[in-house]
C-alpha cells in the first residue's frame, strides 16, 4: 500500500488555472466524465474511521481503490489501487463479500501533468470547481503550488466529504452525487 500525496485547492477560477497551466507547458491529458460507486462496510464505521472502497469507469478504465485517510492531512491517505477488467463483476465481488454501495457518484474532471505533479481540475455536482495536486512528496507540490502562483497555507487537505461540508452538504447522507440526480 502506498501513502496518497495529495491536496486541493477549493473556489478555483478554472479558465485562469488552465491559463497558467498552459503557459508552463503543462500536458494536458484532456476532460473526462468519471463514473464512481462508494462501498463501505455494513455497518458504516468506516464513515468515522475515513475508510471505503471505491469502484470507478472512465472511458475503458476500471479501477478498483481503497483508501483509507488517517487524518486528513496532505500525506495522510494509504491507498491500493489497480485495474479491473468488468465494472459490474467487481460490484458483484465487493457486495458478496459484505460491503454497501453506498453512493453513485459522477464527476468531471481535467487533468495535466506538470513536473511530475497531476493536476486534477474536478467539477462536482453543487459545488464549485476545484484543484487536486497530487505527487511523490509534498516538496514537489509546495513547488508547482508556488510556481502557479497559489498559496500553500490555502490548501485544504480534507477528502471530498469535507469538500461538500465545507459548502453546507452533510456528504454522508447523500447517496447520489451526479449531475442528474443530487439525493
Amino acid at each position: 500500500m502506498k501513502i496518497e500525496i495529495e491536496t486541493r485547492f477549493l473556489d478555483i477560477d478554472k479558465k485562469d488555472l488552465i491559463e497558467k497551466l498552459k503557459k508552463f507547458c503543462a500536458v494536458d491529458e484532456g476532460e473526462v466524465k468519471l463514473d464512481e460507486i462508494i462501498f463501505y462496510d455494513k455497518d458504516l464505521k468506516w464513515f468515522d474511521e475515513h475508510r471505503l472502497v471505491r469502484l470507478r469507469k472512465v472511458k475503458d478504465k476500471i479501477k478498483l481503490t481503497y483508501k483509507h485517510n488517517k487524518g486528513q492531512r496532505v500525506d495522510s491517505v494509504d491507498e491500493a489501487e489497480f485495474e479491473v477488467s468488468d465494472f459490474n463483476e467487481a460490484k458483484i465481488l465487493l457486495e458478496s463479500i459484505g460491503l454497501v454501495a453506498y453512493r453513485i457518484v459522477e464527476k468531471m474532471r481535467h487533468t495535466f501533468k506538470l513536473d511530475g505533479v497531476t493536476i486534477d481540475i474536478d467539477q462536482w455536482p453543487q459545488i464549485p470547481a476545484y484543484a487536486e495536486f497530487e505527487g511523490d512528496s509534498v516538496d514537489e507540490l509546495k513547488k508547482i503550488v508556488d510556481k502557479l502562483g497559489l498559496k500553500w497555507e490555502n490548501r485544504f487537505d480534507a477528502d471530498p466529504r469535507y469538500v461538500y461540508k465545507h459548502y453546507g452538504f452533510d456528504f454522508d447522507k447523500l447517496r447520489w452525487v451526479t449531475f442528474g440526480r443530487f439525493e
